[in-house]
Formats: C-alpha cells, structure tokens, sequence
C-alpha cells in the first residue's frame, strides 16, 4: 500500500507539471549524500512517519463476486494508517527553491483527496476514497527540526503531507459450488450416499454419480400367493 501511495503522489505532481522538464522528483531520504549527488533542480517527497488512525478501525469482512454473481471470496475490513511526507524544493538558489516549493504547494492544495484516475493496485481495487491534508499538525515527537536532525543535514523549509490510505484486509477466496454427490463410510453399516439432485461428472468411491433408486415391489396381500 505505501509503495501505491507514493505512485499516486508523483502522478499527481506530475499532472501539475511538479518539478517540471529538467527537474527530478525523488522518494529517498534528503541527506547529505543525497544532496552532494542532486545534479538538477528537484522536489524531494520523504515519508518520515506512519501512523494507524485508530478511529477507523473496525471488524468484520465483505463478500466479493464477480459480474456474473459468483461469489469470489471473502475480503476482511482495511485498516487506515496516516503516512506523513515532507516535501521539499533543491536547487542552487534560495529564490530558484521558494519558487518550486510554490508550485509543488499549489499543486497539492488543489485536491483534498487523490484522484481515483491516479491510484494503483489495491488502491484502485478497494475504491474508497484516499484524504489528503497539506500544510497541516505533524505528529506528536516528530516535528520537521527532528526530522532533518536524525538525517543530518540543515533546515529547509518543508510542506507537510498527511495522506491516510487503507490496507487491504485479508483475503479468503471462496471454495468451488458443491454441485456432486459424496458417500459416507464407516465401519458397522457400510456405505450411506448422499444425493444431489442435478447435472453431476462425479466418479469413483468418493464423490459418486447419482443413480436411479429401483422401484419398490408392490406389497402382497395376506392370503395371495407369492409371486
């Protein structure tokens, strides 16, 4: 899920023409080495933080079917987690960064959630709805001054992107529809067949072909001779 995640956010950028031509958009973390090879004007979106919005939590699971009706399989609640970005602008200049900040901010302003035309894997295949918030409080301990501490470098300054997106729950696809008969066995009256009155290619001793049961004689009356 967080892999899809941050597809989303760079189609997004990218439909909003961030960072443009000769720029690059980049995942990995801001360091100093990553800085010392940057040979290009860049907007950097780091995930810093993942929280599960606990509010969301709940239980129990949905049945899936195809077009035609067949039951599928069974699909168990998501669980929605916060992922926490800071994005950033790199170039040569301080004005050159402000700038592409700008855009970058505009540019995710422009939608409180991620266009459903932008989502992949499980994403696309759950449909729901994935919020965005920008510019918005950062966790609690995990303030940005933090942040560029723990990665060793200098202060820029930085937009803030919460998206919270669901995690698939789990799946348990469904068996094959009982269309056969079976036969029981066991040790002291033999066999016992179970019926299924319908279509059926069964063979063998377990699951067995239904067949015809013969018609009972007709009863004798008292005094008839037997036949």
């Amino acid at each position: 899920m967080i892999h899809e995640v941050d597809e989303g956010v760079r189609r997004l950028l990218h439909a909003g023409g961030v960072p443009g031509d000769r720029g690059d958009l980049a995942f990995e973390a801001p360091t100093k080495d990553w800085a010392a090879r940057r040979n290009a004007p860049a907007v950097n979106v780091f995930l810093y933080d993942i929280r599960e919005d606990l509010t969301r939590r709940t239980a129990g699971e949905s049945e899936v079917y195809d077009d035609d009706g067949t039951l599928l399989g069974r699909r168990g609640a998501p669980r929605w987690f916060d992922l926490f970005y800071l994005v950033t602008a790199w170039t040569n200049r301080p004005q050159d960064e402000h700038r592409l900040l700008s855009e970058a901010l505009a540019c995710l302003v422009r939608a409180e959630r991620l266009p459903r035309e932008l989502l992949t894997g499980s994403l696309a295949e759950l449909d729901l709805a994935i919020g965005m918030q920008v510019a918005g409080p950062t966790p609690e301990g995990r303030s940005a001054p933090d942040v560029w501490s723990a990665l060793g470098g200098e202060l820029k300054p930085a937009v803030t992107l919460r998206v919270t997106a669901p995690l698939a729950g789990e799946w348990t696809p469904s068996g094959q529809p009982v269309t056969e008969g079976m036969v029981l066995r066991n040790t002291g009256s033999g066999a016992r067949r179970l019926r299924y009155e319908g279509p059926t290619t069964a063979e063998g001793d377990g699951l067995a072909v239904t067949r015809p049961r013969p018609a009972p004689s007709p009863r004798r009356r008292r005094g008839e001779p037997i036949r």
